[in-house]
C-alpha cells in the first residue's frame, strides 16, 4: 500500500500534493471558536469591571465624562507604551506581515516592522506638543476646531472617521477569516461576535477600562510570540527546525529549486510558492535587495503615517498620558511593538517556506501563514495559541477604536453641532451610546467587506490612498503657525482625489483594465499611497505660504472647554513646567528622528554588503549574518516582553497596594466610630447642622491610611 507525505493525497494509485494548506478543514472545533470569541468576551467584560469597581471603592475614581474620555491624564509611562503597543497590534500586524516574510523573505517583516513602527517614534512629537498647547484637548477636531476653524474640523472628522472605518475593516477581516479557517466558525458570526465582545467594559469603564485591558491583551500576546519564536529557532525539532541554522538551510533549498520543473509548475498553477522569489538578489528569501519587499515598505510607511496620526485612538493616548510620559510612552511602545512584525513575522513567514507547508497565495493573502505554520508545529495547541493571539489583537484594537469613535461623535458632533450647552452626564451618556453603535456597525461592516470579497493585504495597502492626505495638515496643525486653514481643506481633500485617480489610472495603463486584482498590484499602489501624502502636503505648504496664517499657539488652549473636571495637578515639575515640556519635545526629536533614520536608512544599507565575500553572493545573507539577524531578533523579544510585561506593574505598584490592602482590610470600624461620634454630637449640641463629610466615608480611606497616604 502506498503511503504519502504529509499535505499530499493518493489519487489514482499516485500521491499528489494538496493544493492548500486548510483545504475548508478546520483544525479546530466549532465550539471552541464561539468559546474563545463568546468567553473570552465575556471574561475581559468581567474582569476589567472588577478593577474598576475596586479602583473605585478603594481609589476614589470617579467615571465622570472627562475621566471616561480621557482616563484622568495621569497615565504613567509603562502603561502608555502597553496601549500603543496593543492599539498598534491590528489582526495585520500578526497576520500581514507573515504574509510578506512568506513572499518576499527576510525583507517583507523588516520593512514591515520599521515602516510602522517610525510613525509612533514621530507622533511622540505630536504628543508632547498637546500638552504644550491643548491640555484642555479632547479629539484631535477640538483642536483643529479650534485653529482653523469648524469648516475645517467638518473636513477632518470625516476624515479621522474614514480612518477609524478602514482600521475595523482590516480587524473584522483578519479575525473572521482566521476563526473560520481554523474553527470552522461562520465568517459572518464571528465579524459580529468579535467586536461586541468589548462593547460592555468600554461602555462601562471608557478609556481606562480599555487601557487595563489593552496591558492584558499586551501581555498574553507576547507571552505566545516569544513562545512561539523560540520553538521555531530552538525548540523545534520533530519538523527539521530547531536553529536558525537549520532554518537557513532549507530555505536555501527551497529557492534553489527549478521553476520550469513539472513540481514547480504544479506548485504555482496552484498558487502556492516553489523555487527563487521573483526580483530578489539571487532569488533568495534571505535578502534585502528585493524589489517586491521595497515597494511594500514604501506603501507601508505612506500607508501607516494615516493610520496613526488621523486615528483619533493615539491623539487619545496622548491627551491620557502624563506630559512626562508621552514622549517616552510612545518611544518604547514604538520599540516594543517593532518585535512582533520583525521577530514573530520573520520566524513564522519564513518556517512556513522552510517547511514547504502547501500555503496558498490565497491563504496567505487573507491572512494564513501564522495559523498554518503554528498548527503544523504545535497541533491543535498551535491553532488555539494563534487564535488567542489573533483575539486579544482584534478585541485591543477593537476597543481602542470603540470609544475613539465615541469621543469624536460626543465631542466633535454632538456638543459642537447638536447641544452646545451640553452637560457632563450628556456627554457620558452620548459617548456609551457611540460605543455600541459603533461596536454594532463594525458587525455590518464585515458583512459588507465579504460581499466585496476583500482580502486583508488589499485594505492594508490601500488604506494611504483614502486617507494618506490627511497626514501633512493634521501634522501641521501644532508644529507651524503659518499653515492656513484654506490649505488644509484643499490639501486634503485634493491628495484624496489625485490619489484615486493615479491608482486607477496607473492599474489601467500597466495591466490594461481596473479590477480588484490589478488595483491590488504593487505599481499601482505604491502610486497612489505615494500621490496621496505628497500632493496634499504641497498644495497645503503652497497655499500657506501665499498666505500665512502666522498664529499664535499660546491662545489655543483657551478655545478648548472642559466641561466637569479639570487638569490633574501633577506633584513633579517636569509634568507642568512649561521649559521642561520644551526640554521633552527637544527628547523625542532627537531619539525619535534618530531611531526612524536607523531602522529606514541605516540598517537597510548595512544589509547590503552582507554575503560579500562568501558563496552566498553580495546581497544575500550567509550563514553567519542570518545568525546575527536571529540573535538580535530573539535577544529584542525577549527584552520587549519582560519590558511590556513588569514595567506597567512596577509603575503602579503604588495604586495597585491601596487596592489590595483596601480589598483585605474594611473600614467598618471607622465608619462606626464616625456614628458614634455623629450620636454624641447630637447629644452635646442638639439641632446643630453639623454636616461635613466624616474622613472614614471616603472611598479608599481605610487603604489609603493602611498605606500611608493620608
Amino acid at each position: 500500500m502506498t503511503t504519502c507525505a504529509q499535505y499530499e493525497t493518493l489519487t489514482s494509485g499516485t500521491c499528489v500534493r494538496d493544493t492548500s494548506f486548510f483545504g475548508g478543514k478546520a483544525v479546530l472545533p466549532e465550539g471552541a471558536g464561539y468559546g474563545i470569541v463568546i468567553g473570552f468576551g465575556l471574561f475581559f467584560s468581567l474582569a476589567t469591571a472588577i478593577v474598576m469597581g475596586l479602583d473605585k471603592r478603594y481609589g476614589g475614581t470617579n467615571i465622570s465624562s472627562e475621566y471616561f474620555n480621557t482616563a484622568g491624564r495621569n497615565v504613567k509611562t509603562g502603561l502608555t507604551a502597553s496601549v500603543i503597543v496593543s492599539q498598534w497590534t491590528w489582526a495585520a500586524t500578526l497576520l500581514q506581515s507573515s504574509n510578506v516574510a512568506y513572499q518576499y523573505g527576510v525583507s517583507g517583516p523588516f520593512w514591515y516592522a520599521s515602516g510602522a513602527t517610525i510613525q509612533v517614534l514621530l507622533f511622540g512629537m505630536l504628543a508632547i506638543q498637546v500638552k504644550r498647547y491643548a491640555p484642555n484637548a479632547h479629539t484631535i477636531c477640538e483642536i483643529i476646531d479650534a485653529r482653523w476653524g469648524s469648516d475645517v474640523q467638518k473636513v477632518f472628522i470625516f476624515f479621522c472617521f474614514l480612518t477609524n472605518v478602514i482600521v475595523s475593516s482590516m480587524l473584522v477581516l483578519g479575525g473572521a477569516a482566521t476563526v473560520n479557517a481554523l474553527t470552522g466558525m461562520n465568517t459572518t458570526a464571528a465579524g459580529f461576535l468579535i467586536p461586541i465582545g468589548v462593547i460592555a467594559y468600554t461602555m462601562a469603564g471608557g478609556l481606562k477600562a480599555t487601557f487595563l485591558a489593552s496591558y492584558i491583551h499586551t501581555a498574553i500576546i507576547f507571552a505566545i510570540l516569544i513562545t512561539f519564536i523560540y520553538i521555531v529557532y530552538a525548540a523545534d525539532t520533530k519538523h527539521g527546525l530547531g536553529s536558525p541554522s537549520k532554518v537557513y538551510d532549507l530555505l536555501q533549498s527551497v529557492a534553489a529549486r527549478n521553476v520550469t520543473s513539472a513540481d514547480c509548475v504544479a506548485r504555482l498553477a496552484a498558487g502556492q510558492n516553489c523555487g527563487a522569489v521573483a526580483k530578489n538578489q539571487k532569488g533568495s528569501y534571505l535578502t534585502m535587495l528585493s524589489e517586491g519587499g521595497v515597494i511594500f515598505g514604501i506603501i507601508n510607511i505612506v500607508g501607516n503615517f494615516g493610520t496613526v496620526f488621523v486615528d483619533q485612538s493615539y491623539w487619545q493616548s496622548a491627551i491620557a498620558a502624563k506630559p512626562s510620559s508621552s514622549t517616552k510612552g510612545y518611544l518604547l511602545g514604538g520599540l516594543v511593538w517593532f518585535t512582533i512584525p520583525f521577530a514573530l513575522a520573520t520566524a513564522m513567514g519564513l518556517a512556513t517556506v522552510a517547511l514547504d507547508l502547501p500555503v496558498t497565495g490565497d491563504e496567505a493573502g487573507k491572512g494564513l501563514v501564522p495559523p498554518a505554520i503554528a498548527t503544523h508545529l504545535m497541533g491543535k495547541g498551535g491553532a488555539a495559541a494563534i487564535t488567542i493571539m489573533l483575539f486579544m489583537a482584534i478585541v485591543s484594537t477593537g476597543s481602542a477604536e470603540q470609544i475613539a469613535v465615541s469621543s469624536l461623535f460626543a465631542y466633535d458632533v454632538y456638543r459642537k453641532y447638536i447641544k452646545p450647552n451640553a452637560t457632563g452626564e450628556d456627554i457620558l451618556r452620548v459617548s456609551r451610546y457611540g460605543v455600541v453603535a459603533f461596536g454594532l456597525f463594525m458587525g455590518i461592516l464585515s458583512l459588507i467587506l465579504d460581499e466585496l470579497g476583500l482580502s486583508l493585504g488589499f485594505v492594508y495597502l490601500m488604506m494611504g490612498i483614502f486617507i494618506g492626505s490627511a497626514v501633512m495638515p493634521i501634522s501641521f496643525v501644532l508644529t507651524w503657525d503659518k499653515a492656513n486653514a484654506k490649505g488644509a481643506v484643499v490639501g486634503a481633500i485634493s491628495g484624496q482625489i489625485l490619489g484615486l485617480i493615479t491608482w486607477i489610472v496607473t492599474a489601467q495603463g500597466l495591466y490594461k483594465s481596473v479590477t480588484i486584482k490589478t488595483l491590488g498590484e504593487n505599481y499601482p499602489m505604491l502610486a497612489g499611497n505615494i500621490v496621496a501624502i505628497c500632493s496634499s502636503g504641497i498644495i497645503h505648504a503652497f497655499m500657506s505660504f501665499q498666505d500665512p496664517q502666522n498664529f499664535d499657539f499660546s491662545t489655543l488652549n483657551d478655545r478648548i472647554q472642559l466641561i466637569d473636571d479639570k487638569l490633574p495637578e501633577f506633584e513633579q515639575d517636569e509634568d507642568s513646567n512649561p521649559k521642561q515640556l520644551e526640554a521633552a519635545l527637544a527628547w523625542i526629536q532627537k531619539w525619535g528622528l534618530s531611531f526612524t533614520f536607523v531602522m529606514i536608512i541605516l540598517w537597510p544599507v548595512l544589509s547590503l554588503p552582507a554575503g560579500c565575500g562568501t558563496s552566498a553572493g553580495c546581497g544575500v545573507f550567509n550563514k553567519g549574518y542570518f545568525n546575527l539577524w536571529v540573535g538580535i531578533a530573539l535577544a529584542w523579544g525577549t527584552v520587549a516582553t519582560a519590558v511590556i510585561i513588569f514595567l506597567p506593574v512596577y509603575e503602579s505598584w503604588d495604586s495597585i497596594s491601596v487596592v489590595l490592602k483596601g480589598m483585605f482590610t474594611n473600614d467598618d470600624v471607622h465608619m462606626r466610630m464616625d456614628v458614634l461620634e455623629k450620636k454624641i454630637d447630637a447629644l452635646l449640641a442638639p439641632g446643630s447642622e453639623k454636616s461635613a463629610e466624616n474622613l472614614s466615608q471616603q472611598p479608599g480611606y481605610r487603604a489609603r491610611l493602611i498605606a500611608g497616604h493620608l
